[in-house]
């Protein structure tokens, strides 16, 4: 009869095979949608000179997310990704501000007209 502490074990890396096979499949579509994020914000830049924001953060973030599955799937750490920790938090670029609209130069009123 076999030790419980190795069929234990056993079945820890078994489960643990089945989640490195999940997350491979997420990493291959995060990448398709890492891909997608950098060409738009490649158009972006083009046609405004500057970066848009909103894909800064999420390219951040999602790059995050690929390198919590990276750690995970090589065994150098145990944390589990999204969805089960939090998702990855966008750091400050470090050089390319984004692009952002100038206030009006005027107060815009939106008032009813008077009849």
């Amino acid at each position: 009869m076999s030790e419980p502490s190795k069929e234990l074990e056993r079945e820890s890396i078994l489960l643990r095979i089945l989640w490195m096979v999940i997350f491979t499949i997420v990493w291959q579509l995060a990448e398709i949608i890492l891909g997608g994020v950098v060409l738009l914000q490649l158009g972006y830049r083009l046609f405004y000179g500057a970066p848009n924001g909103g894909l800064q953060g999420f390219g951040d973030s999602l790059s995050q997310y690929l390198q919590q599955i990276g750690r995970f799937g090589t065994f150098n750490s145990e944390e589990k990704p999204w969805p089960f920790a939090d998702w990855p938090t966008p750091r400050a670029p470090q050089d390319n501000e984004p692009h952002s609209i100038p206030p009006a130069a005027h107060p815009v009123v939106d008032e009813e007209p008077k009849l």
